[in-house]
Formats: C-alpha cells, structure tokens, sequence
C-alpha cells in the first residue's frame, strides 16, 4: 500500500487520462479484437494460440482471485482513494491483477510471434505500462501486478512449447483442446461448488461467476472453432489490405451484435441466470471463428488476382 500512496501523490488530471487509456490495453476487448486480427488476416496458427494462450491465462488468473480472496486497494484501506474513472472495470477480487495478465499473455504471445526485435520491444514496453497503470489508478497493489507478470510469462512460455509440439497433429490437438476445456471447468467447479469462507464477498463472487461461464462459453466455442477449421473450413487469411480491413471491420461488427443482440433474449428467458453469460459467448465465438470465415474466400478475390483465368474472362 506504500507505493500505492506514493503513486497518489504524483496523480494529475493529464497523467490519469493517460494511464487510464493505456490500462485500457489489458481489458477483453483489446483481447477480442487482437485476437480475431490476427486470426482473420495475419497468421492464423498463432491467432489460436493468441487466442488459447491468452483464455488459459485468464481462467488461472480468475482461479487464483477465487481462491485467495483478497479484496481491493480501497477496502484494505478505505482511507485509499483510487482514480475514479478505474472503478468501474476493476470488478471482482484484486489478486491477482486481470488487466496485467491478459495484457502479459496477448503481448507476450505476439512477442513470441514476431521476429523483429523492434516489435518485442514495444510488446515489453505495453505489459509493463499497462502493470504501472494498475497500481496508478490505485485499483492494484505491487503483488497483484507482479504475480499476473510471472502467472503470464509462464503461461506463455508454457503453452507456446506445448502447442508448437503438439498442434500439427490431430491426436495432439484433440489433448491440448482436452486441456483447456479443462482448465475453464476446472475455475467453473471451483466457484460453484467450493465452500465459502468468512473472506467471501457477494458481489466479487458474483463476478467470479460470470467471468467463469464467459470462460466456460468462449473456450469450448474456441475448441470448437479450430475442430471445424481443421476439418471442414480451412479458412484462408491472405487478401488486400482494403479487403482484409473490410473484413475485420465486418466481422467485429458480427461478433459484437451477437453480444449485445441476444443479451435481451437470454434476459427475457432466464432472468439473471449466469450460465447466459457462457451460452452468450459461446455463440459469439462461433460467430466469429465457424460464421464469418465462410466469407474469407470471397475476400482473398476481391483484388482479382486469384480468381482463375474462366472468371475473370
């Protein structure tokens, strides 16, 4: 909580805008669009492995808050005043840092993926403002930061060797897709079922509930994604860059209006049942990684130079 203080007094309307954009890198969203970017029109062997990478992350990062239970800056010390604006993304229990693990993971995996120096640099540089902005804002403390740092690294490291080794094959994919299914059970069955404790908050509970059914939808929509890829679709990636930004714009448009479009509905049956939340993005995954890629053909010709000599006669 020292430096927490200490970073309080250097706060200054600029630099909180500053900071609090940046922090912004580390929020689901950034993931999402990462993700389906490279995924759609980079690389897509490393757009799942961003995409994998960066699920797992999140799932043992949501398994640790649940499990140590440490509450935020401001109810250790009510006293501690935060950056306002920060407030309404820091949701759930503070330990260890979500924001810093999901920006460690996506950065990280991009670093792994790129071979420019230059680019690994700033991958570094990104993680470790978006580490500092945490504890700026007063929504993190040193160790809740620097555990999502380490927790991300290994992550990273761990899971890029394993998915380089066994990815090429069906057998290995079908265990790695077994391992990350099981990694988003693993965080559902341990906050539907652990017994609670005197640390226990209702409302980070409930927060803990619905990121791990977000996890449990979005993972096994992701297994799903690749089987139909590597089975059926076989998506391609290459197209103009008009094209490709057509593409992006496109599909993140799909992805967000089944988001927001069959919130109301799962509303209207279940009330505020949290398993919507998994079916919710469970769908959205689907859109956007089985739906959407069905287009990519189509895409990849709109510059005419792959379309065979009979079509463009």
């Amino acid at each position: 909580m020292e430096l927490l203080k200490m970073l309080q007094t250097i706060r200054n309307p600029v630099l909180d805008v500053i900071l609090g954009a940046i922090t912004y890198l580390g929020d689901e969203t950034i993931l999402m669009v990462l993700g389906m970017a490279v995924l759609w029109c980079m690389d897509k062997k490393w757009g799942y492995r961003l995409m994998f990478i960066s699920l797992a992350g999140t799932a043992l990062n949501q398994l640790l808050k649940a499990i140590f239970l440490i509450p935020r800056p401001w109810v250790l010390d009510p006293a501690f005043e935060i950056v306002e604006s920060a407030r309404a993304a820091a949701t759930g229990y503070s330990f260890p840092s979500g924001h810093t693990q999901t920006v460690a993971t996506v950065f990280g995996t991009i670093a792994c993926w790129t071979k420019k120096r230059w680019a690994q640099v700033i991958c570094v540089v990104i993680v470790l403002l978006v580490g500092f902005s945490r504890m700026y804002l007063g929504v993190h403390t040193p160790l809740d930061v620097g555990v999502s740092l380490l927790t991300g690294f290994v992550m990273v490291v761990l899971l890029n060797r394993l998915m380089s080794r066994h990815d090429s094959s069906d057998k290995g994919r079908a265990g790695l897709c077994i391992g990350f299914v099981l990694s988003a059970l693993a965080l559902l069955a341990y906050v539907l079922f652990a017994p609670k404790r005197e640390a226990n908050v209702a409302e980070f509970d409930a927060q803990g509930l619905k990121a791990a059914w977000t996890l449990m939808g979005a993972m096994a929509g992701m297994v799903l994604t690749w089987y139909v890829d590597a089975k059926h679709t076989h998506f391609e990636t290459k197209a103009v860059w008009w094209a490709q930004l057509i593409k992006l714009t496109g599909g993140l448009a799909l992805v967000m209006a089944v988001r927001t479009g069959v919130k109301p509905l799962f509303t209207a049956l279940w009330g505020d049942a949290m398993f919507a939340h998994g079916i919710r993005y469970f769908l959205m995954v689907l859109a956007g990684g089985v739906l959407w890629p069905m287009t990519f053909r189509w895409f990849s010709r709109l510059d005419g130079k792959t379309l065979p000599a009979t079509e463009k006669a």
